[in-house]
């Protein structure tokens, strides 16, 4: 039940270029690179994505990405309510920072592998767009921090900015999983047919 509530919910927001998943955007132009078909992965890209050490890579962590902001998140608001934790909540962030950091990098590799290219290869164009600047938001907070060029307040703020920024990024590329989950059965049919 959890699983069609979410499915329909993410399809009502879906506006991923591939009409087979999701709405599309339908007649609507875009200054994304040129068309792919209607598939997310060719089936050599299928092969090398199911053959990479870093897809694995990716899968572990993603959610321990997450579990630190959950944790991260939680020690900065307490800090903008509270005016305790600051410590702890900057130590958060820059782990948190960290993980960021470590994922982009390994998720150009993965992505290397699989596409033939660093960044911006088509399937995950406008993922890798938006993660420039959920990486532009944390290394913002960084600066601030060591130049000391902002109160803890604001720095806090800056915090919570690159976190809202991570949260519509890690959206972005869960609507990109589903949607490769999605296509794996309509692709065996379509082989079935042919």
């Amino acid at each position: 039940m959890f699983t069609q509530l979410f499915d329909r919910l993410v399809a009502s927001v879906d506006c991923c270029p591939w009409t087979g998943h999701g709405r599309g955007l339908g007649s609507m132009k875009s200054a994304a690179p040129k068309a792919r078909p209607l598939y997310l992965y060719s089936p050599e890209e299928r092969r090398r994505r199911d053959a990479s050490p870093w897809t694995m890579v990716q899968g572990i962590l993603a959610p321990v990405q997450f579990f630190v902001f959950m944790v991260s998140l939680g020690l900065v608001l307490h800090f903008l309510i509270s005016g305790r934790g600051l410590e702890a909540a900057t130590i958060s962030v820059l782990v948190k920072t960290a993980c960021l950091y470590t994922i982009m990098i390994t998720g150009a590799i993965w992505e290397y592998e699989v596409f033939g290219q660093y960044l911006f290869a088509p399937a995950f164009f406008w993922e890798d767009v938006f993660s420039f600047l959920v990486i532009g938001l944390h290394t913002a907070y960084v600066v601030v921090l060591v130049t000391g060029a902002a109160s803890p307040h604001t720095q806090m703020l800056i915090a919570l900015a690159a976190y809202v920024s991570y949260v519509i990024n890690a959206t972005q590329f869960m609507m990109k999983l589903r949607a490769a989950r999605l296509e794996k059965p309509s692709r065996a049919s379509v082989g079935h047919m042919g």
